[in-house]
């Protein structure tokens, strides 16, 4: 089944696509602006044009970002997190389905079914390792029990006083260091923000995962990965060109 068969019906369902649509789009955006921006600078710096307009503006811009690639690096890192949820939305994620398609119909909805809980018990301890990982840069308490949670552990040791190496604060200096680091203050943007998406994309994740199963089990959904994609488009081009 295709990711545009599982495009949502209602308003509400058209809305929330578009904000995960628009900031997928925004991070590979921001990505490329801040990677150019540095090659500019640092090829740039000092040639005619630069210095032009150096002189035109009456700046003075750096040889480079040094924060650039970090911040790269994170928007890689949200893009990839929050990518693997929309993928189970749009049923984009491939997979081998030369087994479930060699059996019948019964046999073939069972297989699916069962492969989707178990993709529903792989995102519960991801979940329960994506706040283990989080918490403490929080300043909040990680959970004890090796698979399942079963509790909080009170020797957590907080970690929310850590930074990242080179990124800037961009606003909530203030609110941030009364609020996790006990009134300290931050040089840098402290690690916690970044590292939130993993427990977000995390959950994110699941929430679609079973979104999914849900689906499957109804009969609203065949399969949990795209399957026969490339025949699906080759019978389309075929199609409008026998329409044509």
């Amino acid at each position: 089944m295709s990711g545009t068969q599982n495009a949502p019906s209602s308003r509400f369902g058209r809305i929330i696509s578009n904000i995960e649509e628009t900031f997928i789009a925004l991070l590979l955006g921001l990505m490329t602006l801040v990677t150019f921006a540095n090659v500019l600078l640092r090829y740039g710096n000092g040639t005619w044009l630069m210095n032009s307009i150096e002189s035109l503006f009456g700046v003075d811009f750096p040889g480079s970002l040094l924060w650039g690639l970090e911040v790269t690096l994170i928007l890689f890192a949200w893009l990839v997190l929050f990518g693997i949820s929309y993928g189970f939305k749009i049923t984009a994620h491939l997979g081998v389905d030369a087994v479930i398609n060699a059996v019948g119909t019964p046999v073939r909805r069972t297989m699916v079914v069962l492969s989707a809980l178990a993709c529903v018990a792989y995102g519960g301890l991801m979940m329960k390792g994506a706040w283990d990982y989080w918490a403490p840069f929080g300043g909040y308490q990680q959970t004890t029990g090796r698979m399942l949670p079963t509790g909080f552990d009170e020797t957590t040791r907080d970690q929310g006083w850590y930074e990242t190496e080179q990124v800037p604060f961009p606003f909530g200096q203030s609110y941030l260091e009364k609020t996790f680091n006990m009134g300290e203050e931050y040089e840098k943007l402290p690690r916690f923000i970044p590292y939130f998406m993993l427990p977000f994309g995390v959950a994110l994740m699941l929430f679609r995962i079973l979104q999914a199963t849900v689906g499957v089990i109804r009969g609203r959904r065949e399969s949990m990965i795209a399957s026969h994609e490339a025949e699906e488009a080759v019978q389309e081009v075929a199609h409008m060109n026998k329409d044509a």
